[in-house]
């Protein structure tokens, strides 16, 4: 019988599990699913939980009118204490809860491939879940590893996402390189400084060939939600007034608008208080329509469609110099081309903390451009162009490499065996 491990890196946006054959040393197949759940509305027979996991949650989500509950970007939630349980369906919810299900899903499928119950997987996890937070780091690792037991797992390790990318690009190499590797994800940017060498894969003990990690707490949502800021808020009423009492006209508080350019932050509406201080602002404003736009963003669940707009806008401005940014449903309308320097411009402050982090990174650990035979970008924020400008401009000389930015990191996950060696 075939002995198999799972990598698997559970992301922001997409997660993505490697079968590794571990009598062969050969990677079997990969599973690449969206990060997302959608519970219907109604729980299933005999009260069970009914809910759909990745591609289906999407289908189910538009399907079933949005009057469900959709879920995306869970692992931003494994750091946070605030957050202990959320209700859905008449059952409780904890983080690990969440993110059970979402590797549950992922181990089903896997396990289907190989014919086995595989108990053993490396799964990955950021440099820092929050900017240098030991307290909240701990947490959110806790809470992974619980879900993963809860998914099935028994035998389990971690292993830092940027250090699983590097070990898939070390099967390219002809020599021994000194490489940085930064892994741009939707949650997290992750540094490592390691040493790769083509002989040394697949030894145990890797631990020396890491020279230095670090990480911000950055990523492509960062970037949607300055997007959705500076150009989705508007057509929601951002800029909307009201005649708080007569002949005083006052601007709708901007703290409304913040909340709608977060995912983790749309239940900051279901206040019954905030409700009732909507319908206020929108009847002391005229019923203006923008306005009434954003009522009808929060009572249909659109949050996830409209930053499904915004996600299309940004994967056409990685190719081209222009890009529409385009909504419409429920009599919410937008249609307005986005120029590259546009972008360029509503992301710069996220790109600037970035560079500053490498920077300080790269001072912190004594690391000179010249000691770095090769950069290794991963993971679906390294294809915007500010990024790839970043690179360039502080490496001119040095050769700047990609995998695919889906799976390089499961794949290298799928490596770290070695994990289990005591």
């Amino acid at each position: 019988m075939n002995k198999f491990l799972y990598g698997i890196d559970f992301g922001t946006t997409n997660s993505a599990l490697v079968i590794y054959n571990e009598e062969t040393n050969q990677i079997h197949s990969t599973i690449i699913i969206p990060s997302l759940i959608y519970f219907y509305q109604q729980s299933g027979p005999g009260n069970t939980p009914n809910y759909v996991v990745g591609e289906a949650a999407i289908s189910a989500y538009l399907e079933d009118d949005m009057k469900g509950r959709f879920i995306k970007s869970v692992k931003q939630i494994l750091p946070r204490s605030s957050f202990t349980e959320t209700r859905i369906q008449n059952k409780k919810y904890n983080a690990s809860d969440l993110v059970a299900i979402i590797l549950k899903e992922l181990k089903g499928r896997a396990d289907q491939l190989t014919g086995q119950d595989c108990r053993k997987a490396v799964i990955g996890r950021p440099v820092f879940f929050d900017d240098d937070d030991v307290k909240k780091d701990t947490l959110a690792q806790t809470r992974l590893n619980k879900a993963a037991e809860l998914a099935g797992f028994e035998e389990i390790r971690f292993q830092f996402e940027p250090i699983g990318a590097a070990f898939a690009y070390e099967k390219s190499l002809l020599k021994k390189e000194n490489v940085l590797v930064a892994d741009l994800g939707g949650g997290t940017t992750d540094f490592t400084y390691l040493m790769l060498d083509p002989e040394r894969a697949g030894l145990k003990d890797r631990q020396r060939d890491i020279l230095a990690n670090g990480g911000i707490y950055i990523g492509g949502d960062s970037f949607d939600s300055a997007f959705m800021w500076e150009k989705g808020t508007p057509y929601f009423g951002k800029n909307t007034q009201y005649e708080a009492t007569p002949g005083k006209v006052l601007t709708v508080p901007k703290s409304l608008f913040a909340n709608i350019c977060s995912w983790e932050q749309m239940n900051f509406f279901n206040s019954l208080r905030i409700q009732r201080d909507i319908e206020d602002y929108y009847y002391f404003s005229g019923n203006d329509p923008q306005f009434k736009n954003l009522i009808t963003l929060i009572e249909n669940n659109l949050g996830y469609s409209v930053f499904q707009s915004i996600e299309e806008t940004k994967i056409t401005l990685t190719t081209e110099d222009k890009a529409p940014f385009s909504y419409q449903k429920m009599d919410i309308t937008i249609d307005e081309a986005i120029s590259l320097a546009d972008y360029e411009q509503i992301i710069a402050k996220d790109v600037d903390r970035i560079a500053s982090y490498l920077d300080d990174f790269m001072q912190r650990n004594n690391i000179k451009p010249e000691h770095i035979d090769s950069l290794f970008l991963t993971g679906g924020t390294s294809m915007v162009g500010s990024i790839q400008k970043l690179f360039k401009n502080r490496f001119p000389d040095v050769k700047l490499n990609s995998g695919d930015n889906f799976k390089s990191v499961a794949t290298g996950l799928a490596y770290s065996g070695y994990l289990f060696e005591e």
